[in-house]
């Protein structure tokens, strides 16, 4: 069902979509009153996580005991653990290059991601970088789980039966199900070690998600059970999968086919390091004009109604409604971003056009809902992207039609399988 065109569009007898910013502010605003659709974060399957709550009270209690974790002050103090997986790729470019062997940046770029965020958060790297394929298997196990979301918000009680099948029939159904099982038990795996070292007196060296869940610091906090913080786990990992990776792939694919681009951006970053072999200080990185630039152009291109009701664009929208935004339409709004298809890093220069833009650039939402890992994902991204550019100045990049760049929208975006992926030479 789709009733009327622009700014509010009924997309369901009980659904509206808006795409104006204005409004974007006033779902997401701090206080809000308008709670997660439940038929849609239920089809996730992964209901004790932050980022399926519903009710908001309860996800402010369980937000607050993630904030510090993924506070700037904390990422700062492990910045070191993103340069470690951006010296990673680096070792990968210089040892194949010479070779005349291409590099698969569009994995490369998604296992940083992995690999950050399990060692950051888990206490434990999946490595995946150090694999021959860079993690194929896990991404191809993300992008086929994808699908069932769809399915499962259309129909609720087919979720319900299909979690309560016996795992070895799931896993012998469906490989990509098999694999979150698998994923899903060495999480539980992980919290219920830590749980047995903290009960021992047992102290790690740096503390893990699974720790700061366990101990109960927030008035009104229950500590879950291990397998609830299960939910929680998988959901930070999947949420980095393949979110920044992607970020990172577009911004460097539109840098490496444009060599005026390409100029700019390693010109400024030989300016503000003179010397090639110093680690990139993330704090220095974010103030470039030009790589803010093509961070925020990758990042571009890559709720209930509470009562009574509200009104958008001069339409009543009874309580009980849902109500939807995206941030794909909202980035490609011609009033915002003139020529909105085009990957222009020098659009973010002028502070004026930047405030303005900025009411209209969702890439992590906003508000209290917005995305808990945007100071890590925006350190990953500065100092992958600053350390490739300052280190190699004549990457070639394979051709990619209009088709292999086209995304599958599983809530995540996701390049089709048989598309053909971004490569580097030298």
């Amino acid at each position: 069902m789709l009733t009327g065109t622009g700014t509010v569009v009924r997309i369901t007898p009980d659904e509206v979509h808006l795409s104006d910013p204005d409004n974007y502010e006033i779902i997401n605003c701090v206080g809000t009153k308008f709670a997660k659709s439940s038929p849609f974060y239920d089809s996730f399957g992964i209901g004790y996580s932050t980022f399926s709550s519903g009710p908001n009270d309860i996800h402010r209690i369980r937000r607050g005991m993630l904030n510090p974790f993924f506070s700037r002050q904390t990422v700062l103090s492990l910045e070191s653990i993103v340069h470690s997986k951006a010296d990673k790729l680096i070792n990968l470019l210089n040892t194949k290059l010479p070779k005349h062997q291409a590099v698969d940046l569009h994995h490369a770029f998604r296992a940083i991601s992995v690999d950050v965020i399990t060692d950051y958060a888990f206490g434990h790297c999946y490595n995946l970088l150090d694999t021959e394929d860079l993690g194929l298997d896990f991404f191809a196990m993300v992008q086929g789980i994808g699908p069932t979301m769809w399915i499962f918000q259309q129909w609720p009680s087919l979720r319900t039966f299909a979690l309560s099948l016996p795992s070895a029939l799931v896993k012998a159904m469906s490989k990509p199900l098999k694999q979150v099982l698998n994923l899903q038990a060495h999480c539980l795996k992980q919290v219920l070690t830590v749980k047995a070292d903290m009960g021992a007196g047992r102290k790690s060296e740096r503390q893990s998600i699974f720790e700061v869940l366990l101990s109960p610091q927030h008035e009104g906090y229950v500590v879950p059970t291990p397998d609830q913080i299960k939910d929680e786990a998988y959901s930070i990992l999947a949420a980095a999968a393949d979110t920044t990776g992607n970020a990172m792939t577009v911004a460097a694919y539109h840098v490496v086919k444009n060599p005026d681009m390409y100029k700019k951006l390693t010109a400024e970053l030989k300016a503000a390091f003179p010397s090639p072999d110093v680690p990139l200080d993330y704090l220095v990185l974010e103030k470039l004009p030009y790589l803010t630039g093509v961070v925020k152009e990758g990042l571009r291109l890559a709720r209930e109604v509470p009562k009574p009701g509200v009104t958008f664009n001069g339409y009543t929208v009874p309580a009980g409604y849902f109500v939807s935004m995206s941030s794909w339409i909202m980035h490609q709004r011609e009033d915002y971003f003139p020529d909105s298809s085009k990957f222009d890093p020098e659009r973010w220069f002028d502070p004026k056009e930047v405030r303005h833009m900025d009411k209209a650039f969702v890439p992590f939402s906003k508000g209290t809902r917005g995305c808990v890992g945007i100071n890590l994902a925006y350190c990953e991204l500065y100092v992958t992207l600053g350390t490739l550019f300052r280190k190699f100045k004549n990457l070639k990049g394979n051709e990619l039609t209009a088709e292999d760049l086209v995304y599958l929208d599983y809530f995540s975006s996701y390049h089709p399988i048989s598309a053909t992926k971004f490569h580097v030479t030298a």
